[in-house]
């Protein structure tokens, strides 16, 4: 580092603290305008009324309670899980591309949920939610299992060439599923597209601890993935088990990606940009860039929901066309951003 550096990078550390307060402070004024903003507008003191009373006598406390609040808060989760898992398997394969959707979590889940249309005729978004759960654990697994083939064990490169290959298997096959059977696709197409709407509160309720205890374990994974970061000799001469902490962390991405997919649908790039907008912010060090991603996530997610709802007023865009539209022109810049490329 030379001595001009010095200085700049000193600077960066000093403001972590203060971005991440100002993050928040942007985060809350985001969760006010979910709440209050879309086809109906409803005002500050309705809003208060309603949470006060949770009575839903009136059109707009339903919209607030029913419709708004959960939809709400399951943005601010899944947000956060997809921003801090994108975080996590960024530096887990040391690849500043890797996503949910190439290491076969997305492919998974859509594939159990295909499944239980066409072979239980279970269209329920509950159940969706379940079978999407497990079929993204399931995937992960099998990533990680043909990735550890091999004397070398789960390699980063091993890792993604193995979720390139089973995502397209997986993709492959419900695709093929699709084409047999008419109503699945009918259902199907509800969920792929990624939509925070239509999510009520027990879905919340049913994914929000499993989010919660996730995100306080992921936000402890800085330390041995700045260790990773250095390389494997490195990291094993700090005293870290390259198995065993590969396979935490990706045990914690499986639950993180999982739970949010399957609550959601696919929701595309948050995982994607999001850790590349916190690098550029706070620098190289997991332990803040995580912190960063926690808040960074679900602006993001939320900030697109809302675009989407008074875009297409008097309906809505579904949040994952939005994240779709602006998210390709947006990574497009970071690539080119000089910032980007010096991380």
């Amino acid at each position: 580092m030379t001595e001009a550096q010095a200085p700049a990078r000193r600077g960066v550390r000093a403001g972590r603290p203060a971005g991440l307060g100002v993050l928040l402070v942007l985060l809350l004024g985001v969760v006010f305008l979910s709440i209050t903003q879309g086809s109906r507008e409803i005002g500050l003191h309705d809003v208060l009324d309603a949470l006060r009373h949770l009575s839903a006598v009136t059109t707009d406390d339903t919209v607030t309670v029913r419709l708004r609040v959960p939809r709400t808060i399951l943005g601010v989760l899944v947000g956060a899980a997809l921003g801090v898992a994108g975080a996590i398997l960024q530096g887990l394969t040391r690849n500043p591309l890797a996503d949910p959707s190439i290491m076969g979590i997305e492919s998974g889940a859509a594939l159990a949920v295909v499944l239980g249309i066409t072979a239980g005729g279970l269209t329920a978004i509950e159940v969706h939610v379940v079978l999407a759960f497990v079929g993204a654990l399931a995937a992960t697994a099998l990533v990680y299992g043909v990735g550890s083939l091999g004397r070398d064990g789960a390699t980063p490169v091993k890792m993604a060439l193995a979720g390139a290959a089973i995502t397209a298997g997986l993709s492959a096959v419900t695709i093929g599923l699709l084409l047999t059977d008419l109503q699945a696709q009918n259902e199907f197409r509800f969920w792929q597209v990624g939509s925070l709407s239509g999510r009520y509160a027990p879905i919340v309720t049913g994914v929000a601890p499993v989010l919660l205890v996730a995100l306080a374990v992921g936000l402890l994974c800085g330390r041995p993935l700045n260790a990773l970061a250095l390389g494997d000799d490195a990291a094993r001469g700090l005293g870290i088990s390259l198995t065993r902490t590969r396979i935490g962390l990706f045990a914690v991405v499986a639950v993180l990606c999982g739970a949010a997919t399957a609550a959601c649908g696919p929701i595309v790039f948050v995982g994607l940009v999001v850790p590349h907008v916190a690098r550029a912010i706070c620098g190289p060090d997991y332990r803040w860039i995580l912190p960063y991603c926690l808040l960074l996530g679900p602006l993001l997610l939320l900030g697109a929901d809302i675009l989407g709802r008074v875009l297409g007023s008097p309906g809505e865009l579904q949040v994952g066309v939005v994240l779709g539209v602006l998210g390709a022109p947006f990574f497009i810049a970071l690539v080119r951003s000089t910032r980007l490329a010096e991380l």
